[in-house]
């Protein structure tokens, strides 16, 4: 497990493959609740490659010297992305 927000990945292997390609990460916020927001690919199996890029927001709580996660959300796509970054750019813009 995870003691620093540094550590925490979303990386998944069985085996030697790598079903979960961790991509890039962002710390949004430390403490004892963090929030981080990453991008990632998913292995497709019967294709065998990597899927297109997803996003994910997690929120991790520390608790007992060790980061667990608490709740996500999943951003499936880049036009999704996009649709939340107009809609959040529109309610902070002055």
């Amino acid at each position: 497990m995870a003691t620093t927000p540094d550590e925490i990945s979303i990386s998944y292997k069985e085996g030697d493959l790598e079903l979960v390609k961790e991509l890039d990460k962002q710390v949004l916020t430390k403490g004892a609740w963090t929030t981080i927001i990453f991008r990632y690919q998913d292995w497709n199996n019967s294709k065998q490659e990597y899927g297109p890029e997803k996003y994910t927001i997690r929120r991790y709580q520390k608790r007992n010297g060790e980061y667990q996660q608490k709740s996500k959300f999943n951003i499936s796509s880049k036009d999704q992305a996009k649709k939340i970054i107009d809609a959040l750019k529109h309610w902070t813009d002055d």
